[in-house]
């Protein structure tokens, strides 16, 4: 496990670095808007098990995905104009929306962060990230970085890259509101 201070001075090499480290199907703990959280590949199979198995998470669970904007978001889900409408209001901000996945008859989460440093990442990588805290399951999740590094240390499985900015603002991870139903059910705030 690999940390990297990451600030003004260090910023554009840390991305460099982190963007590699995610085409090469690598596992980073990274800030986020909320709280500090897991991301790879979303498209790559072998790093999203890597972050199950980090988690010590049910695999019939899904995770939720980072996007850069609307126009990769309907990639992925099935969007209307009202959903899109509300989703404009909401993003980028602490909100994952669940909506029908464009493959088959199942939901997919999808959050655009307001966060500068994952919307580059996407925009880099031109695909969507994970969305996970960085806390082994049933642990809450933090914005502070010792309490992150705390949880993985000593376990079986790490992830790969850490990016420390120190301690997030006092946060709690994204509110997330099932759309794909009606009337739109908020499951959890």
């Amino acid at each position: 496990m690999e940390v990297l201070k990451l600030n003004r001075k260090t910023y554009q090499k840390v991305l460099k670095k982190t963007v590699k480290s995610i085409k090469s199907g690598k596992v980073v703990v990274c800030p986020t808007d909320t709280v500090y959280g897991l991301i790879c590949d979303a498209t790559n199979q072998k790093a999203v098990k890597k972050i199950i198995l980090l988690k010590k998470r049910s695999p019939q669970k899904p995770i939720p995905i980072f996007v850069k904007d609307i126009k990769m978001a309907k990639r992925f889900a099935k969007i209307d104009k009202k959903q899109e409408i509300f989703l404009k209001k909401v993003w980028p901000g602490a909100v994952t929306a669940v909506l029908k996945s464009k493959k088959g008859k199942n939901t997919i989460g999808i959050r655009i962060p307001d966060y500068k440093l994952l919307l580059g990442l996407a925009e880099q990588l031109k695909v969507p990230l994970t969305e996970s805290s960085a806390n082994i399951s049933g642990k809450p999740a933090s914005t502070k970085i010792k309490e992150v590094l705390k949880q993985f240390k000593n376990q079986k499985y790490q992830p790969d890259l850490v990016l420390d900015v120190g301690n997030l603002p006092k946060a709690k991870p994204s509110t997330v509101i099932d759309l794909s139903v009606l009337p739109p059910k908020i499951l959890r705030t």
